[in-house]
């Protein structure tokens, strides 16, 4: 297994070290820790001593994102950028990471996924489920492992690739579209554990999902309607919808 794998699955585990005085700092450590071995195998041990300790440091940040901060800063520390800039890296990236990442998993990915799931339930059951486990682990992989490989890429120039990226324009759209997904499923979710009769025609549901869709890509809608005032427009018309097919 080469030692960007190795720092894969640490990652996925990076909460696993969470501590209160370096918040997840040590989870980071352990995972660049294989990395950094490569990178000083044939230098000086004190200088391998130094990396691993600087990796270790203070660090908080979402834990889908953290690899981005493990590639730049051994990408920094095969550079040879002092220790102090290394340092000031980490921290100057520990406040956007987490802000990012809180957009596009905490409020956009995992509701939109949870309401597709309630959408799903009363047609394809629990597997509906299975399926969201499914996509929501995939999706975190990829996004770790892309994290990593543009931190590895970029080293001190993380923080720009990060603005040139599709990242922030991702997160925007995700969570347009967990308002519509969550608008959409509550009813339906709804209406099937009250026991009442599942929908028999597909034309509203497909109407409804025309009409959201076509509201989060509309610019009018981008700056002029919250994420709140969204999801209770396609709330009430993904309700209509359910009236109109019972």
């Amino acid at each position: 297994m080469t030692p960007r794998h190795q720092a894969l699955i640490r990652l996925l585990g990076v909460q696993a070290a969470w501590t209160y005085e370096r918040m997840s700092g040590i989870g980071v450590g352990h995972a660049a820790a294989p990395l950094l071995r490569e990178l000083y195998r044939d230098r000086d041990p004190a200088q391998r001593r130094a990396g691993v300790a600087r990796s270790a440091e203070y660090f908080n940040s979402h834990p889908y994102l953290a690899g981005v901060a493990v590639g730049a800063v051994v990408r920094a520390e095969a550079d040879g950028v002092p220790g102090q800039a290394i340092s000031r890296l980490r921290t100057a990236l520990s406040g956007p990471l987490g802000a990012l990442g809180d957009q596009l998993i905490w409020a956009g990915e995992v509701p939109l996924l949870m309401g597709l799931a309630l959408a799903a339930t009363p047609f394809i059951g629990w597997w509906a489920v299975v399926l969201v486990v499914l996509v929501h682990n995939t999706a975190r992989i990829r996004l770790t492992l892309w994290g990593l490989d543009l931190g590895l890429r970029e080293g001190l120039r993380v923080g720009a690739a990060l603005e040139q990226s599709q990242l922030k324009q991702t997160a925007a759209t995700v969570q347009r579209a967990a308002s519509f997904a969550v608008g959409l499923g509550l009813p339906i979710a709804g209406t099937w554990l009250l026991g009442t009769t599942a929908p028999r025609e597909w034309a509203p549901v497909a109407a409804a999902i025309v009409v959201g869709v076509t509201l989060m890509h509309s610019a009018g809608t981008r700056t002029r309607v919250t994420g709140l005032r969204y999801g209770l427009v396609l709330m009430v018309i993904a309700l209509f919808a359910i009236g109109v097919m019972q």
